[in-house]
Parts: structure tokens; sequence; C-alpha cells
């Protein structure tokens, strides 16, 4: 029997070895598939523990949009042998924060505790990851949560609102045409089966991925996910359609009528990200032509729009280049006083021409790089979002190398590749425009046949 044991130690070793060991960072694969990365930052006695999965709101169908989030909320509310919100207390018992959020292409669970707390963590999150015990009574009450928070998060908003319209008419087979929240309609009528068939198909170890960054040493946190992640049964993953979207033919206008102090606008263009990019560099390209034009006091728009002309109240530039399927470039903002949403659109679109028909100075293109580096190196500063950035590449089906190659990636980007993309993806068949019309409370009121009472 002693020998035995000596004998398992060996292959214990053998099987700890990670394998991958890139900068700090070590990569293991646990034989139920669960992979774990490790990286070491020794500056604070603290680590960021974060379980990624691989579903989000860009798996659902209609019917069921905005379960991933519903999910999220019950994740909390009991197990086979934890009580509603105990996970919670136990971590706050412990010194630590801890919180989950839901995107489009990942749901991620979270944990920063001292560093010789992440057992606590281990132990929880392989509890829920595959006992948890969503109760009917619970259901209900967060199925009133989530809709209280769409209603204030989205239709109380009109930003929101717009945005949401927006994207559902920029987007038609890609589900990125349905919010991370869902539809109200659906979220009023989430069952208890539709919960755990949700669950049972995508929370397992086979596709999770666990991230701990902070004052650790890879070797033991790997001997902690064997003995908590280990003995967990993988499942059979269902495998994604492509749902590539269909190719737009002309531009798309909507308008829509919300009570609001202000109109805003906002005008998107379907883009690569890196992960749909047939041309590698167009991507960082992209990245540094937003900078261009939204990169702080200096940059095109604050400094001709807003300081300028004064055409614009605001206006800002928005692209993420790390996404799961294509996506849009956004610019949006709100015109001046005096001045309407047409005039302001008119004066972006002469930016953008401007961008098509003059290379950027060398100088320019010197600052905006080295803004974008240094927001990338400041992120960096942060565990949370170093255990963020490998989680989320990783979980949308990316190298999370390419975190690390960010930074060079974007200081080979030329200027004429910045014309390039503008030239090439700033055309009207690829556009869809949104603009929120202000209307009074009152007319709000007469619009959707609800009477102020008295």
């Amino acid at each position: 029997m002693h020998m035995l044991n000596k004998f398992k130690q060996g292959m214990w070793l053998i099987l700890a070895l990670p394998t991958i060991v890139v900068a700090d960072v070590s990569e293991f694969q646990l034989e139920n598939g669960l992979k774990l990365i490790v990286k070491e930052d020794h500056r604070a006695p603290v680590a960021v523990s974060q379980v990624w999965y691989k579903v989000g709101s860009s798996y659902e169908h209609n019917g069921i949009t905005g379960i991933s989030h519903q999910l999220e909320h019950m994740m909390f509310k009991g197990t086979e042998n934890l009580g509603p919100n105990e996970f919670s207390q136990i971590i706050a018992a412990n010194g630590g924060r801890e919180n989950a959020f839901t995107g489009r292409d990942y749901t991620a669970y979270f944990q920063t505790l001292e560093k010789d707390r992440i057992e606590v963590s281990f132990r929880l999150e392989a509890e829920r990851m595959r006992k948890l015990k969503i109760d009917g009574a619970e259901l209900l009450k967060e199925r009133d949560v989530v809709s209280e928070e769409r209603r204030m998060r989205t239709d109380d908003n009109p930003k929101s609102l717009l945005r949401e319209a927006f994207n559902a008419t920029a987007f038609v087979n890609s589900p990125y045409h349905h919010p991370v929240i869902g539809w109200m309609s659906d979220i009023n009528n989430y069952e208890v089966d539709d919960l755990n068939d949700w669950y049972q198909k995508w929370y397992a170890p086979n596709n999770a991925t666990v991230v701990v960054v902070g004052d650790v040493e890879p070797q033991a946190i790997y001997e902690l996910a064997q003995q908590y992640f280990g003995p967990l049964k993988p499942e059979a993953i269902a495998t994604l359609k492509p749902q590539i979207e269909v190719e737009q033919r002309g531009l798309r206008s909507i308008k829509v009528k919300a009570p609001a102090e202000l109109p805003y606008f906002m005008m998107g263009w379907k883009v690569p990200v890196v992960k749909t990019a047939e041309i590698s560099w167009e991507p960082y390209a992209l990245e540094v032509l937003a900078a261009v034009l939204d990169g702080g006091s200096s940059a095109r728009f604050a400094r001709q729009l807003v300081r300028g002309d004064e055409i614009a109240a605001s206006v800002g530039a928005g692209y993420g280049l790390f996404s799961r399927l294509q996506d849009l470039f956004v610019i949006a903002g709100t015109p001046a006083k005096g001045n309407t949403v047409d005039e302001l659109k008119l004066a972006v679109r002469e930016q953008l021409n401007e961008l098509k028909q003059q290379v950027i100075t060398p100088q320019e293109l010197a600052r905006v790089k080295t803004q974008v580096v240094a927001n990338a190196v400041y992120e960096r500063d942060s565990v949370f979002y170093q255990a963020m950035q490998i989680g989320m590449l990783d979980t949308i089906g990316i190298d999370w190398h390419l975190g690390d190659e960010y930074v060079d990636n974007v200081k080979l980007v030329t200027a004429e590749q910045v014309m390039a993309v503008a030239k090439k993806y700033f055309i009207d068949d690829s556009l869809t425009e949104a603009e929120l019309v202000p209307v009074s409370v009152n007319k709000e009121a007469e619009m959707t046949g609800v009477a102020n009472e008295h």
C-alpha cells in the first residue's frame, strides 16, 4: 500500500507538469476537460480566481433570450450543500469579494481573496459547477429581480433603449441581435426546466476555464484544482451553428421615441474583429482609427466637433476587437444646443471622409499609439484585469497569448493602413443609423395608452 502511494505521488508529479509555461503563466488541462491558467503576480498577497463558461447571450435562441443572465442569478441561490446566498456569505466571511457577469460570449464568476483562501473559492465553485439546485420559488423571485433590472437599465433609460433597437436593426441573423438581459416577454416566462436544461447543457468542466492571477504558486493551484474540480464529470457539449450575419446591402435607419431631455444618435458599421478578420492587421488599424477620432481631449472629435465647431455636446467612437463574431464600429453622440442630429451626423461623415482622403501625420499616429499603449499597460497593472483578459480571450476561442501581443500589433499599424480600413469599411451599404427622438412624459403616456393618476 505504501509503495502504491509512492507510485501515485510520482504519477501526480508527472501529470502536474503544465502543458504551457510562458511569461509567468502556466496552463494545465485536467482529464475531465477543464482548463486551468495560472499567472503569477507577487506584488501583493492577494489572488483573483475566475471561472469562465463558454455560454452567453449569443448562444441563445428566440424564446429564451437572457437565460444565461438569469442562470447567473440562480447560481447564487443554492446547491445540494449550500443554501440561498450562502456562497456569498462564505466568501465575505473569508474577507473576500465576489460577483459575476454575463456577456454575449461568456458568463464568468470571480472572487478576490487573500492568497491562502483560494481553496475556499475552488471548493464553492466546484460545488455549483455541477450541483446547482434551482428552486421554483427562488426562480420567481429572481425573475422579478431581472425584470426590474431590465426596466431600470433599459426600458427607463432612453440611450439604452436606443442601443437595444440599434443592435436589433444592425444584426439580422447574428445572435448579437438580441440583448444580453433578454426581451421582457422571455424573462417573464422562464420555467425551472428551462434553467435546468441550460445549466446541464453548458455548465461542465469541459466547457469552463479557471483563471487564477496573483501571489500564488502554479503547482499548488493545480493540485487544488485536481482536488475540487478533478472529480467532476464532463458533459456532451453542443456544437454551435455558425450564425454568420447575412451581407447588408444598404443603409438601415430607425428612430426611437422616448422621454428624454436631449436627442442622441448612433452610427454603426459592420467590421471584422480579430477572430473573424481575413487580414490580420485590420482590427488593430480600426483600433488606432477609433483612438484618432476619440482618444481623449486631443483627439479629432473633441478638438474639432466639441471645442472647435461646437456642433457636438458629446461624441465618441467605440470598437472592440475581441469578440466571438463579427461586430460593429460605433459612433454616437448628442448635438450641441442649437444644432440638429442631422448636422452632427454630417460633421461626423466629414471627419471620416478626411481619414479616407488624407493620411494621418506621423506625429498624430505616434501620439495615438502612445496613448493606446499607455492604456493597455495601465490596465495590466490590475490583477483582476489580467485575469479577465486571459479568461475572455480563451473563452471566445482566441489564443490568450494575443493579449500579450496587443501592444506590438498596435505599434505595427501604419498611417496607410488606417486610411485603408476607413475607405473599406465606412460605407453606407454596411451602415446602420439610429436616432433618439425626445418626447415629453405626457406624450409618452399618450403613445403607450397610459394615463397619469392623480
